[in-house]
């Protein structure tokens, strides 16, 4: 029967690590292995292992020991691989360095049915329990979904890859008017529990898509408004695009490019039947050179002399050559 392996090997660390280095390398092969979270067969085996080596290395005599005469020098600190774990492995795990190896596999908030509290553990302790019923991960994953959707909501299929490589087909209704970094929760379709407890949860992070010509704050549409000069000057009703259908916008005589005009409650509806508004930015597009007869120039030069200098209130009106 082969002997025990090498103990930096074990912990995949070099005969010169540091403690530190010796210490995180035990957190995380810890989290790996601990059979309550791995599924893979011998982890029980492979933990004690991991905890025997841990140790031996980060007790600085006993590794002293070890690096001169290997594990003869050490052969009363614990089990080997196989063996029982005594009072070497599993005890030699203090109430903070379990927080900080488990704390975050299962959620930082302890087990079910005994647990952690109080910086300590219960079921862990001396002989130790059968552990109590632990509820899987949570998993995370975007879900990309169209602007159009996300203001009127319905339903959306979802194809993921399950925790264990089985598709996971998922039908979802989103809320209308959910907002982008919006999180939904799919309950009992995350990592599988533990000793008899439920399944984690799938947490989706709603990602939403751009729309052609609206922007989105909230409920409220923003969007783009071209008008002519003329509807500019002597005033017009224009249409104004919605996401669904068209309204009318009273464009006032005299309004300048860059005029945000709101229309309320014509943004997004959501569940609740809160409205947002939309407000339409104007734009004012000069018509094209040749577009314009030589009557329409006589028109414009005859108006020149009669309007104001759109220059003059500016701060930098008769500082042009200074010196």
């Amino acid at each position: 029967m082969p002997g025990p392996r090498d103990y930096y090997q074990v912990l995949g660390i070099s005969r010169s690590a540091s403690p530190d280095e010796i210490k995180s390398a035990h957190r995380r092969l810890a989290r790996e292995h601990h059979p309550d979270l791995s599924q893979e067969e011998g982890a029980a085996e492979r933990f004690n292992e991991i905890q025997t080596a841990y140790d031996v290395l980060s007790d600085a005599e006993k590794r002293k020991q070890y690096d001169r005469h290997g594990h003869a020098g050490v052969s009363g600190s614990g089990a080997g691989p196989g063996g029982s774990p005594g009072a070497g492995a599993w005890q030699d795990i203090s109430p903070d360095d379990f927080e900080s190896i488990f704390g975050e596999a299962f959620g930082g908030r302890g087990r079910r049915g005994g647990g952690f509290s109080g910086g300590g553990f219960g079921g862990f302790g001396g002989g130790g329990g059968a552990p109590g019923p632990t509820k899987g991960r949570d998993l995370e994953h975007d879900l990309e979904i169209g602007f159009a959707a996300a203001a009127f909501g319905g339903a959306e299929s979802l194809r993921l890859g399950g925790p264990d490589g089985t598709p996971i087909e998922l039908d979802l209704k989103i809320p209308a008017g959910i907002k982008d970094g919006a999180t939904m929760r799919v309950r009992g379709k995350g990592m599988p529990g533990s000793g008899g407890g439920p399944s984690g949860d799938l947490l989706l992070q709603i990602r939403i898509g751009r729309h052609p010509w609206f922007t989105r704050d909230g409920l409220d549409l923003e969007v783009t408004v071209p008008i002519t000069v003329v509807e500019a000057t002597i005033g017009a009703e224009v249409p104004v695009p919605l996401l669904k259908g068209t309204a009318s916008l009273h464009v006032p005589a005299g309004v300048r490019s860059g005029s945000r005009m709101r229309l309320r409650g014509k943004g997004i509806v959501d569940s609740k039947d809160q409205a947002g508004d939309l407000y339409a930015v104007l734009e004012i597009v000069a018509p094209l050179a040749e577009e314009i007869t030589d009557e329409d120039r006589d028109v414009l030069r005859k108006m020149g002399p009669r309007l104001p200098d759109p220059r003059g209130e500016t701060l930098w009106a008769g500082e042009v050559g200074a010196d």
